[in-house]
């Protein structure tokens, strides 16, 4: 199973997506996303059904073009050509304007522009283009069985084109002449595409700032023939794991990797969205993209550009972009049946006006106006583009959304469960005290045994102790296992059986609960270990801006109750369910989702299945790769600071969808009728139908600046 990511463009809307996306699904393509504001299309290929030159040609066939492959354009150009929507825009408008001179007849006489083989002439090049254009998109969309919003521009404006030329060739002209409706419908066309174009683009402001970060030149260090170090600038697309760079002030880190020489400040607000400069020596990793803001380094790439963290997050929000809520369903499922309905709407509309007025060319007029009002490109835009701001923003903030379902779910969490150590606390211990009991264990075995043991954890406090108790020659053991929420176990050939965990693990040999690592040989309890760690600063304020927005909080940890107690309550955190095992954990989560939609914050492997099972889990970006990825939502700037700006931008983000889908559908519901009884032009209709999709992006990128915290 191989991932493709392509770019595809010629697509105007929701039905241009769905056409492509059922073509792929009917060629045996999997988990197919297809994203008609940025032209994303990404799917999963079966080998057996990989035939790529087959699929792009199938593509084309409907209209549309392959412009990238998984990030590489197929055309290398110089420059960014002109947006071809204002191509045609330029090209038209000249002729289209001197055909609605005859507006202003009462004003200047213009006799001459009457002549009916003069309009003919001037329309006649605006028509041509909007055939190649909407008449061409139109036929391959009804091959295919999915008619788009090209089918009805292109009856309208062939409509009014006929109808005027039939007059021209019968000598009724001056009852049958409506070129100009006809010029002014394609141009008026082009103009709202183009404004939608230029305001979806700014809905990709943020995920295009990530993505040129991708792409920097990059000081590689290399070695002659006598081991003399070389210096030559490359791209960083070439660089691989293993090699060597040089960094200097003011660069860009080319692609992730670790300090070898040096000392500098890095800003990484690229990844974290927190400008403050962050310090690094030897063996500190440096994030690709960031920038070196003072010193040298001298670096080992760890990761080749295209497997960089910043390339991962924009692949993982182009795929979330590409994802689609549930409140997008209804929208898709009526833009499907949309244009076939307004067909017929049309239709009936030529009939009953014609009908009762007992005149053909108003009532075809009004039939014209119903066709290039309606609009199923409002419909089919109103998710995706909140979406790409949304998910846009956060990424450029520090917060990464896994996927779009996340933004939705945000809307409805009233509670909020935090793990204890490294998500309200900071997670960097240290040891403040310890003892030994057992005589026969001088400090410094103690420290060996206990070393020995803890240096095959991950948990944060074995992490803290092995440190600083590091030693050069550990015992060895027969055999070693960590048992979650417990701690850790080992045997010895001997036969001895040793652990350092959790009260847990002494709870049968003694009642004192007040120390962190508990170490037994036997059964029998040799010592104990406590360490010191910290709050981080900003969680208290986090949890009254979550009691200030009506959530309940939750403390759940496996450590012992009456130090989460008083972690609560220093905090203010409503309720603590402790000393829980990982699978308590999920017990407690399952039950809580079960009374109403819950968020989990947690950064421990043993955290993962609670994060996994709640309504949204979130992770902070120093916590194990298990929580990492199963959880909804990351917290890129080592903390909880960010966790107001998830929530308010999931909220906000859903109620910008709601409202462009009201706007979508309230406009349709107007429009439609108005344009039936007479109301518009087929002229204003046009600029009417152009103007709802712009109405629309800009209502989206409101998200950019608005305050959602």
């Amino acid at each position: 199973m191989e991932t493709v990511n392509w770019k595809v463009e010629g697509m105007t809307c929701t039905n241009c997506a769905l056409t492509v996306n059922k073509y792929l699904q009917k060629e045996g393509m999997q988990n197919v996303k297809v994203n008609p504001v940025t032209g994303e299309v990404m799917f999963d290929v079966v080998e057996q059904n990989g035939n790529m030159d087959k699929l792009e040609k199938g593509i084309a066939q409907l209209g549309y073009h392959v412009a990238e492959k998984n990030g590489v354009a197929l055309k290398v150009v110089d420059k960014k050509p002109m947006n071809k929507y204002l191509r045609y825009l330029l090209i038209c408008a000249p002729f289209t304007l001197v055909l609605m001179l005859h507006m202003f007849e009462k004003v200047m006489p213009l006799h001459w522009l009457m002549n009916p083989w003069l309009q003919l002439g001037l329309c006649l090049p605006v028509f041509a283009i909007g055939m190649y254009h909407f008449g061409r998109s139109a036929v391959k969309s009804i091959m295919n069985g999915m008619p788009n919003m090209n089918v009805l521009v292109a009856v309208g404006a062939a409509a009014a084109f006929v109808y005027s030329l039939y007059g021209t060739l019968t000598g009724q002209a001056q009852e049958y002449m409506f070129y100009e409706t006809a010029a002014a419908i394609i141009t008026l066309v082009f103009l709202g595409n183009y404004l939608e174009d230029s305001s979806v683009e700014q809905t990709q402001r943020a995920l295009n700032s990530l993505a040129k970060s991708q792409k920097v030149m990059a000081n590689m260090i290399a070695f002659d023939d006598q081991h003399h170090e070389q210096v030559f600038p490359v791209e960083n697309s070439v660089l691989r794991n293993g090699d060597l760079v040089l960094i200097k002030s003011g660069e860009q880190i080319p692609a992730d990797c670790k300090i070898l020489w040096g000392e500098a400040t890095v800003n990484e607000s690229i990844i974290t969205g927190e400008s403050l400069p962050l310090t690094k020596k030897a063996k500190d990793n440096l994030v690709g993209g960031s920038i070196l803001v003072d010193g040298t380094v001298k670096a080992q790439v760890t990761a080749a550009a295209n497997d960089s963290v910043l390339a991962n997050i924009v692949n993982l929000v182009k795929r979330a972009q590409g994802e689609k809520p549930p409140v997008q369903q209804m929208a898709d499922k009526i833009s499907a049946i949309f244009v076939p309905v307004v067909l017929g709407i049309s239709a009936v509309t030529l009939i009953v006006n014609w009908i009762v007025t007992k005149n053909f060319t108003p009532s075809l007029m009004r039939s014209i106006a119903v066709l290039v009002i309606s609009c199923p490109c409002a419909m089919g835009l109103a998710t995706p583009a909140a979406i790409a701001v949304g998910l846009g923003r956060a990424a450029k903030n520090g917060v990464l959304f896994r996927n779009a379902k996340s933004l939705e779910l945000f809307k409805n969490i009233v509670q909020v469960v935090f793990d204890k150590t490294g998500t309200l606390t900071t997670g960097n211990f240290q040891l403040s005290e310890f003892k030994v009991f057992d005589t026969s264990f001088t400090e410094e075995q103690f420290k060996q045994l206990v070393f020995s043991l803890e240096k095959y954890s991950n948990h944060p406090i074995a992490l803290c102790v092995a440190a600083e108790w590091k030693i050069n020659k550990p015992l060895r053991w027969k055999n070693i296992e960590e048992i979650k929420g417990l701690g850790m176990k080992a045997t010895t050939a001997e036969g001895d059986e040793f652990i350092a965990g959790s009260f847990k693990a002494a709870a049968s040999v003694t009642t004192d609960e007040s120390h962190n690592v508990y170490v037994l040989k036997n059964g029998q309890l040799i010592g104990w270990i406590d360490v010191k760690d910290e709050l981080r600063p900003e969680a208290k304020s986090i949890v009254a801006y979550l009691h200030s927005k009506h959530v309940k909080t939750y403390l759940l940890s496996g450590d012992r109750k009456l130090k989460c107690e008083v972690i609560a309550k220093e905090l203010g955190i409503d309720e603590v369910i402790a000393e829980q095992t990982p699978e308590q954990k999920l017990q407690v989560i399952e039950q809580l989702n079960n009374q109403a939609p819950t968020a989990m914050i947690g950064d421990g492997i043993n955290d993962a299945p609670a994060l996994a099972k709640a309504t949204i889990g979130i992770s902070l970006s120093e916590a194990s790769q298990v929580a990492m990825q199963t959880a909804d939502v990351v917290l890129m700037n080592h903390g909880l600071k960010n966790l107001p700006l998830s929530l308010g931008l999931g909220k906000h983000t859903f109620l910008t969808i709601k409202q462009n889908l009201f706007w979508a559908f309230f406009y349709n519901i107007i429009a439609i009728p108005v344009a039936a009884f007479g109301f518009l032009t087929p002229t204003i209709a046009a600029f009417a139908m152009g103007m709802s999709d712009v109405v629309l992006a800009v209502n989206s990128v409101r998200l950019f600046v608005k305050k959602v915290e």
